[in-house]
């Protein structure tokens, strides 16, 4: 069963900047780690302190192993770092969605 991860990220409107370097980075390393990288999008109009990511994967499992993965890479991990370092992510949300489908015709 496909799934997406949508990650909700509550940012510091005054530091965009470091949000969007961020998550420009992991446009990368997310799909070298096994995760299909729909997008990260960056408030424009309106409010200004949500960011959101959305990847997908096959399975739960899928999902599992790309955490792995992600958490044994250099770069990864030197993103996550640079995050924590200049606390620009005040909060982190992660919902799992399947997408809906059509019903087969009887």
């Amino acid at each position: 069963m496909r799934v997406t991860c949508f990650i909700r990220y509550e940012i510091e409107p005054h530091q965009r900047e470091a949000f969007e370097a961020y998550a420009g980075r992991w446009l990368e390393i997310i799909p070298r780690c096994g995760g299909d990288l729909l997008g990260y999008f960056l408030p424009h109009e309106g409010t200004s302190d949500v960011a959101w990511g959305l990847i997908g994967f096959d399975s739960l499992a899928a999902y599992e192993a790309y955490r792995a993965a992600l958490k044994r890479d250099p770069e990864g991990a030197a993103n996550f770092r640079f995050a924590q370092e200049r606390r620009f992510i005040r909060r982190e949300e992660r919902t799992f969605l399947t997408p809906v489908v059509a019903e087969a015709a009887a």
